[in-house]
């Protein structure tokens, strides 16, 4: 955690530093107001640090405050930073242009003006535009054919939530909003696959009874995420007791005779201390092969050790990148960032863009969803294994 966040600092600041010279390149400043923006920045830059302090202080309303100001902050910047990345390569192709003909393209080169109002204008309206589409959940609706559901069950709907994150940002708006989506689609089974909670879990009163009102016919499973072992791990297990999920930590179950689930929980529990290993394998191996195996896993990782030992695993974490082009980066780290796959084994792996937002209050092209899973019986349908 401590290595996080002083890459989280490090990096967050930089932008400052760069933001700062841009912005000073346009508006030469003055002492006084070169320091006043300064001093505004570096402040901006802690405030993830003091959102934390006032919560943990009991501090709710004023953490709630900073969060919705700090967090768009910072959101704002990132696509501050990389729109200026966009046009500081335009401005090096140009030179180098010009080093190569040893001629002048005076009126292709963008003045200090430009370089800042431009971008500064591109983040401010993606922003706006973000916050509106993080707020507009979707249902995803994914068809899986398969001859491991029984031919007597015919079909199966499962529905998927992950990182919805409800803490300082989202609340009891957004959560009503989301959990709609999921009584219309009626489902046999509701999975939480991570990041359910974000924050200190006695600041969100009422939000786990409203998870009461839905009763699938096979249950509500959960495993843990990131970020209830960050929020708090006593908290967060009761949170979703309360919200009436069985949680899955390094354990799998069959269900009714009709299917197998499986769930494990976040690395991060492990890095803390605060869980133990789990064998996949062994989790596994011991569950009716006949059978259709859902395995929930919050980050899109595979194991080997358990090719064609599950059908189809659900993941989240990855957000999309939750906010372009961030998600340049998260692609390269998880080859699969969302949507539907096939892995080894002839398994398949699908990743949740997310159910709500973390951070910044903001989404650009990554639409928060709901997916909705139907599992067809069909006698050709593909299975793990085959």
């Amino acid at each position: 955690m401590s290595l996080f966040f002083i890459s989280f600092f490090l990096a967050y600041g930089s932008m400052h530093v760069y933001a700062y010279l841009r912005a000073r390149s346009a508006l030469h400043f003055g002492l006084f107001s070169g320091l006043a923006v300064a001093l505004f920045m570096l402040a901006m830059v802690f405030v993830p640090f003091l959102i934390r302090v006032a919560e943990k202080q009991g501090l709710e309303q004023l953490a709630r405050v900073l969060s919705f100001a700090g967090y768009t902050w910072l959101g704002i910047m990132f696509l501050f930073f990389s729109s200026s990345l966009v046009l500081d390569g335009y401005r090096l192709l140009i030179r180098i242009a010009e080093i190569a003909t040893q001629a002048e393209y005076g009126s292709l080169r963008l003045s200090a003006n430009i370089a800042f109002y431009l971008p500064l204008m591109v983040s401010v309206l993606i922003a706006g535009y973000g916050y509106h589409e993080a707020k507009e959940v979707k249902a995803q609706r994914i068809t899986i054919k398969t001859s491991r559901i029984a031919e007597s069950v015919g079909k199966l709907r499962i529905v998927q939530i992950s990182d919805v994150h409800l803490g300082l940002i989202i609340r009891q708006e957004r959560l009503k909003r989301i959990l709609s989506l999921v009584k219309e689609a009626a489902p046999d089974i509701l999975v939480s696959t991570g990041d359910l909670v974000d924050g200190q879990i006695n600041g969100l009163p009422g939000l786990a009874e409203l998870f009461n009102e839905i009763n699938p016919r096979y249950g509500k499973y959960a495993i843990m995420g990131n970020h209830e072992y960050y929020a708090g791990l006593d908290q967060a297990l009761a949170f979703m007791r309360n919200a009436g999920f069985v949680i899955l930590r390094g354990e799998a179950v069959s269900i009714g005779g009709v299917l197998n689930i499986a769930g494990v929980d976040d690395p991060a529990g492990r890095y803390l201390g605060l869980t133990r290993d789990v064998h996949e394998k062994k989790m596994l191996s011991g569950l009716p092969r006949e059978r259709f195996t859902l395995l929930l896993k919050h980050r899109p990782l595979i194991d080997k050790d358990v090719d064609g030992m599950f059908d189809l695993q659900l993941s989240g974490h990855v957000h999309k990148g939750q906010i372009f082009p961030f998600s340049i980066a998260t692609k390269l780290y998880y080859p699969v960032d969302s949507g539907l796959a096939g892995v080894a084994g002839g398994s398949q792996l699908y990743v949740s863009r997310g159910t709500g937002t973390w951070g910044p209050p903001i989404r650009f092209l990554s639409p928060p969803e709901v997916t909705i899973f139907e599992l067809i019986y069909e006698p050709d349908g593909k299975g793990y294994g085959k």
